[in-house]
């Protein structure tokens, strides 16, 4: 029989070991270690000691890593429960559960439930460290990027930017954490169509991770992954596709072939080579990709909302509409259900559904949907953004096709007038748009304005990488 010497100096191994192999990203034996590790505190102590507390954190964070939500949920729980009996409801250590926790339900789509428990951990944090301690900005960094998935971006950036300026000042620039901050903080100008903003701020994070945690860690795949993601929805495809087939490497090699990461660059890539007509090539990522999301996130989550509206666009713009509308319908149910009707990927949703009874003819149930998603992000996003141009684009198609032609031409010439405002006159999309003009143009006898368009739309096209499809991806 062991004594309890030598099973504290036992964990105390164990405990290291796990540690190690965390930051070596060796999760699968990391997991069988934790596990011994948790069994040996509970022969020293019991069901409540410090010891086990550190054990479940342990073992809940790396399920936490590998996409095994279930499993962490109750590990958390436990370890809250037995520090806050030990230690009281405001002590920091009872914080970093609760945000560890929120981070849990967060990744799960679970906002109602992240909410309080990050403001929570803020609160503790700051009342026992004060408010500029790195442990603050984590918090701040955490309920941001909770308001950032749910379109809340006024309420997002100052957190964002905050989180920042406690790291930078004090860990210094090069540290991880800033790097994340980085990371987050382009992340949020991208989504609202900020790209020239987005680019440094990733091109920053991904320096900084390189440097401290070598290039084959996950952190540093995030970052490849995010700055392809920029380039593809700026139509710089061949930079893109590098940048995702070297993010799903290191992932698959890290966390393994079915983590819900894996399954956000076989995403991107599938998006890639949709828009590059490359249908054949899409179809079995999408399909991968929504599968793995599927058994690890549940068949309710945001992403694989995602997946089920890329894999629609693929069917759709092959014209296999049977396949396509009821997944569209679903992607649109799940996001409505998960994040509100006036979130900005509910517009997204609404216009893809829309452009499939466009195409069809069915112009009195796609009109209703463009309309509203141009609502939703022009209310989102202001009226000067590149998705606003997508929706006046398709709206204004939508009225031409039907001979509506002086309710055309002012929708199409803002789309032109905000997309060479924000992505500059040489963007692909753009010529999209004079394309359609031109159109337009020539039904209305207009014929040397038609050609001017034209010659233009062809002009970008030729320095254009690929001729990309105008209906979105998420």
């Amino acid at each position: 029989m062991k004594t309890s010497i030598s099973l504290s100096m036992e964990w105390e191994k164990l405990n290291r070991d796990v540690i190690s192999l965390f930051k070596q990203t060796n999760y699968s034996r990391a997991v069988i270690i934790a596990k011994k590790a948790l069994e040996v505190a509970e022969k020293e102590e019991g069901t409540i000691g410090p010891r086990v507390a550190i054990s479940l954190i342990n073992l809940a964070t790396l399920y936490k890593t590998i996409g095994q939500y279930t499993l962490a949920e109750p590990l958390y729980k436990r370890s809250l429960n037995i520090r806050e009996k030990a230690l009281g409801s405001d002590h920091p250590d009872v914080a970093q559960i609760l945000n560890d926790l929120a981070g849990l339900y967060d990744i799960q789509g679970l906002y109602a439930k992240a909410e309080p428990l990050y403001k929570r951990s803020k609160e503790i944090f700051e009342k026992a460290l004060g408010p500029n301690d790195p442990l603050v900005a984590i918090c701040l960094n955490n309920l941001a990027g909770l308001y950032d998935s749910q379109g809340l971006y006024s309420m997002a950036e100052p957190l964002y930017k905050r989180s920042l300026e406690i790291n930078e000042k004090a860990l210094g620039v090069d540290h991880p954490s800033v790097a994340t901050n980085l990371n987050n903080l382009a992340h949020l100008y991208e989504t609202q169509g900020q790209y020239t903003q987005a680019e440094p701020l990733y091109k920053s994070s991904l320096t900084i991770r390189e440097k401290t945690l070598g290039s084959d860690h996950p952190d540093v795949a995030e970052s490849v992954n995010n700055l392809g993601h920029l380039y593809m929805i700026q139509g710089q495809n061949t930079q893109a596709a590098l940048l995702f087939k070297r993010s799903l490497k290191i992932f698959e090699k890290t966390l393994g072939h079915d983590h819900p990461a894996v399954a956000l660059c076989l995403n991107n890539l599938a998006s890639l080579y949709d828009a590059q007509g490359q249908y054949a090539k899409a179809e079995p990522l999408f399909k991968r990709s929504l599968a793995i999301r599927e058994k690890a996130l549940g068949s309710d989550h945001p992403d694989v909302a995602q997946s089920l509206n890329n894999l629609a666009h693929l069917y759709d713009i092959q014209g296999l509409y049977i396949q396509a509308e009821p997944l569209y319908k679903r992607s649109l149910q799940i996001n409505e259900k998960v994040l509100g009707p006036d979130h900005s990927i509910i517009a997204t949703s609404l216009n893809n559904l829309a452009h499939l009874y466009d195409i069809q003819g069915k112009y009195a149930l796609a009109e209703p949907l463009y309309k509203k998603s141009l609502s939703i992000r022009e209310k989102v996003f202001g009226l000067d953004n590149p998705d606003v141009a997508i929706s006046l684009n398709n709206l204004a198609h939508l009225y031409e096709v039907q001979g509506e032609y002086s309710l055309a031409e002012p929708l199409y010439t803002r789309s032109q007038k905000i997309l060479e405002k924000t992505l500059g006159p040489d963007n692909i999309n753009l010529a999209t748009v004079l394309e359609n003009m031109g159109v337009l143009y020539r039904k209305m006898n207009r014929f040397e304005e038609a050609k001017s368009l034209e010659r233009r739309a062809a002009n970008i096209r030729t320095i254009s990488e690929v001729n990309t499809s105008f209906t979105d991806n998420l």
